[in-house]
């Protein structure tokens, strides 16, 4: 513990939780903040985000501090992996597997060695729209016996982006709106989709999840949606040029996509018979 008042971001590499942290240094001096993050596997943890984790953390002039799965310094499993070994998707709270094995775990081991009930203040990057997000980290911290602030909210801001500091986004903010894991298995169809049209190695290898555990990642009311039973769909949406972002809000991206899909398959359909060019 560094002092009394010792204040812990949670350095997620998003850019909410980035502007969190230099919310919080510039309020409390950089002396007295960790920044901690929990390190996800390469392959499904864009380069381009570690490189901002580390840039927010020069600016700062703080070292990350990295709570990582079972102690390791470089994450050698991803959220399948460790999904599969337990052999379920969820925990039994119905809250993600990965989030508890990867971070929440690391998190919890790491509080107990180095901060104790009663001496720290956990901040979060999340905004005024994340009302229910914030209440319920509110509860939980506090039956853990820890204070919680979310910069976000404070009326007296002195940054709203990192670029006012120089410091450009992650690039994966092009197509996703968050700095998750790609194949994130909080992550509704959308982001699944450009997962299927971008990166296939993490598409096989969720449907391997999905297969090794006997269980879907994705549910509607009717059940159970595997990833193979969306193929089908997804390559007609990709042969039409339904564009794989989640830059556009969900309900407008779903009424595009059918647009396009009924445009494409209805020129199909119009095309001449290639045998009325024959002979």
């Amino acid at each position: 513990m560094k002092t009394p008042e010792h204040h812990i971001v949670c350095h997620s590499g998003g850019e909410a939780s980035a502007i969190c942290g230099i919310e919080v240094a510039n309020k409390y001096g950089p002396e007295n903040v960790t920044l901690i993050n929990h390190d996800m596997h390469f392959t499904v943890e864009d380069q381009d985000i570690k490189r901002y984790k580390q840039d927010v953390a020069d600016y700062i002039g703080v070292p990350i501090t990295f709570a990582n799965y079972k102690g390791q310094a470089a994450v050698q499993v991803d959220q399948f992996d460790v999904c599969v070994k337990a052999k379920a998707f969820k925990v039994g709270d119905g809250s993600e597997l990965c989030t508890s094995r990867l971070k929440t775990e690391p998190f919890r081991d790491w509080l107990a060695a180095n901060a104790p009930p009663g001496t720290a203040t956990v901040y979060y990057g999340f905004d005024a729209s994340e009302q229910k997000r914030i209440t319920r980290r509110v509860g939980v911290m506090g039956s853990m016996g820890y204070r919680t602030d979310f910069p976000l909210l404070w009326e007296d801001r002195t940054i709203h982006a990192t670029e006012e500091v120089g410091i450009a986004k992650p690039s994966t903010y092009s197509v996703f709106k968050h700095g998750n894991c790609t194949g994130c298995l909080k992550a509704g169809w959308q982001h699944w989709y450009v997962v299927y049209c971008t990166r296939e190695d993490i598409w096989l290898k969720a449907k391997w999840a999905e297969d090794e555990i006997g269980y879907a990642i994705h549910h509607d009311d009717t059940g159970p949606v595997y990833l193979e039973d969306m193929e089908p769909r997804f390559a007609a949406m990709k042969a039409a040029g339904v564009p794989a972002t989640e830059r556009i809000q969900q309900q407008t991206w779903w009424a595009q996509a059918r647009k396009i899909v009924r445009i494409h398959e209805a020129a199909a359909a119009s095309l001449p018979c290639d045998c009325a060019h024959a002979g």
